[in-house]
C-alpha cells in the first residue's frame, strides 16, 4: 500500500547551516559561537555555508528536479532584524520573498520554521531567553514575518528543538551561546522560550493573511520496546513522557506536555517551585493555546524494557554521528506520540549522516543512507496504516551542510556540496529519494 493520498514528500534545512550571506545580515549567537576558539570542528563558520543566500534559485530546481513537494526552511531572525528587533534589512526581506516565489511557482509548498537557533547577538546580550521581555522580542519578530510573507505562507513551525538550544546551549555548553547556566537559569530560559512559542501561535492566528496551520518541532524523545510483550510495551510509552533523570531538559515532558496539555509535570514544576519561580496561570495558558499538529525531530529511539534501558548490541549500526540506527523508532515514536496527543503529525526531520565521498565516475553512491531509509520509512507507513494520524515527512537535510559543533564534516544531505566550490551533485539517495515520492511510498 502506498501513503495517505495527500501525504507531504519534502526536505528540511535551517538558515545557519545552508545559507552563508552572512555579511548581509546581523551577527547571531552562532557566529558568536565559531569564533570562540575551539568551539567548532577545525574553526570552521557559517559565514559561506553552501551560499544558499546567492544559489537557492538552483537549490530550488534540484527540488522540483526530484519531485519534492514541500520545503521546510527556516527565517534567520537577524537577516531580518539585525539588532533583534527595531530597523528591518530589506536585503534580507527580498531574500525570503524571492526565495518563496521561486517555491511557489516550481509547485513547492513552503513550510515556514520562525526559529532554527541563531538567536541575534544583540538580544543575546541584553540576556536573551533569560530575559523576561525575549517572548515579547520573539512576537514582534514573528508579527513582522506574518505581515510581510503569510499571504504565500500557511504552514508554520514556531520554534525548532529546544532541548537542543536549551539543553547544550545553555546547559551543557556545547553549542551556542556555549552557556553552562545553573538548573534554575535554564528553568527560567526555557520556561521564556515556551511563552515565546505561546506569543508566535497568538501573533500568527492574529495577523496572518491566509489561514494558518501551525505547530513546532521538538526532538522527538522516542522509546521503543525491547519486545512486543505488552509489558515492555507499556514500560516504553511511560518512559517516553516522564521526566528524565538527572536532567529534565532532553524529554518530552518539559517541552510537549505544557504545549500540549497546558500543564508542567508534577516532578518538573516541583523543580519551579525550588527556586521560588513562580508560574502565573496566564502564562501556561499562553503556550498552551491549540495548535494545528505536532512535528518531531527523530534520528534514533532508545530500547526500554519493562525492566528498564537495554545496552544496544554489540557492534550496533551507526551513522557517522555515533548515532546508533534504530528504524523502529518513526513507528513506536508517532504510535506513542498520537496515542497520547491524538494530534495530526508530521515528521519534522530524518536522516542519517554518512561518509559520503565523490566516486571515479562523479556519482555520490550511499547505499546506507537509502537503506536507512527504506527501514525507516517502512517503520512509518505501518504506523500510518494502524492509524497514527502522520501528514508528511522531511528528510533531513537537503544539502550537506555546516553541522553546527561538528562543522563541514558530517553530511546529512540528499545533495552533496564540494564546500571549495559549492557545487552540487545529487547522490544516489536522492534519485531513490525521488522514486519514493512519485510512487507515494508503494514499494519501499
Amino acid at each position: 500500500m502506498p501513503f495517505p493520498q495527500d501525504f507531504v514528500w519534502g526536505t528540511a534545512t535551517a538558515s545557519f547551516q545552508i545559507e552563508g550571506g552572512a555579511d548581509e545580515r546581523g551577527d547571531c549567537v552562532w557566529d558568536m559561537f565559531c569564533r570562540r576558539k575551539g568551539s567548532v570542528a577545525f574553526g570552521h563558520n557559517g559565514l559561506e555555508a553552501c551560499d544558499h543566500y546567492h544559489r537557492f534559485r538552483e537549490d530550488v530546481r534540484i527540488m522540483k528536479e526530484l519531485g519534492i513537494k514541500a520545503y521546510r526552511f527556516s527565517f534567520s531572525w537577524p537577516r531580518i532584524f539585525p539588532d533583534g528587533l527595531g530597523s528591518v534589512n530589506e536585503k534580507g526581506v527580498r531574500f525570503y520573498n524571492e526565495l518563496i516565489d521561486e517555491l511557489l511557482s516550481n509547485g513547492i509548498v513552503p513550510y515556514a520554521t520562525l526559529f532554527h537557533w541563531d538567536y541575534p547577538t544583540a538580544l543575546y546580550r541584553k540576556g536573551g531567553w533569560l530575559n523576561p521581555d525575549s517572548p515579547k522580542w520573539f512576537g514582534e519578530y514573528t508579527k513582522k514575518i506574518v505581515e510581510l510573507y503569510s499571504d504565500r505562507i500557511s504552514h508554520w513551525f514556531t520554534l525548532n528543538e529546544h532541548q537542543c538550544f536549551l539543553a547544550v546551549g545553555h546547559a551543557d555548553g556545547g553549542h551556542a551561546p556555549g552557556l553552562k547556566l545553573s538548573e534554575e537559569d535554564v528553568l527560567i530560559a526555557a520556561h521564556n522560550s515556551l511563552l515565546a512559542h505561546g506569543e508566535a501561535v497568538s501573533v500568527i492566528r492574529k495577523y496572518a493573511k491566509t489561514n494558518p496551520v501551525i505547530g513546532f518541532a521538538p526532538v522527538g524523545d522516542v522509546k521503543i520496546p525491547a519486545s512486543d510483550s505488552p509489558e515492555d510495551v507499556e514500560a516504553a510509552y511511560e518512559a517516553m513522557f516522564k521526566p528524565t533523570s538527572p536532567s529534565v531538559y532532553w524529554g518530552n515532558a518539559m517541552w510537549v506536555d505544557p504545549i500540549m496539555t497546558g500543564e508542567y509535570q508534577p516532578e518538573i514544576a516541583a523543580r519551579f517551585k525550588h527556586y521560588n519561580i513562580n508560574i502565573p496561570k496566564t502564562d501556561m495558558e499562553l503556550m498552551s493555546q491549540p495548535i494545528d499538529f505536532l512535528g518531531m525531530n527523530i534520528y534514533l529511539g532508545q530500547t526500554i524494557s519493562k525492566d528498564g534501558p537495554t545496552a544496544p548490541k554489540i557492534g550496533f549500526d551507526q551513522t557517522t554521528m555515533g548515532w546508533e540506527v534504530t528504524p523502529s523508532a518513526l513507528y513506536w515514536g508517532t504510535k506513542f506520540y498520537y496515542r497520547r496527543y491524538k494530534k495530526p503529525m508530521y515528521i519534522t526531520e530524518n536522516g542519517m549522516a554518512n561518509n559520503d565521498v565523490v566516486s571515479a565516475d562523479g556519482c555520490v553512491h550511499d547505499p546506507q543512507r537509502i537503506e536507512y531509509l527504506r527501514q525507516y520509512l517502512s517503520g512509518l507507513k505501518k504506523s500510518s496504516e494502524e492509524g497514527a494520524d502522520i501528514r508528511g515527512y522531511f528528510y533531513w537535510s537537503l544539502l550537506d551542510n555546516f553541522e553546527w559543533g561538528e562543522g563541514y564534516q558530517k553530511r546529512f544531505g540528499i545533495v552533496y556540496v564540494d564546500y571549495e566550490t559549492k557545487k552540487r551533485i545529487l547522490k544516489d539517495s536522492a534519485h531513490w529519494y525521488s522514486d519514493v515520492i512519485r510512487t507515494n511510498g508503494q514499494e519501499l
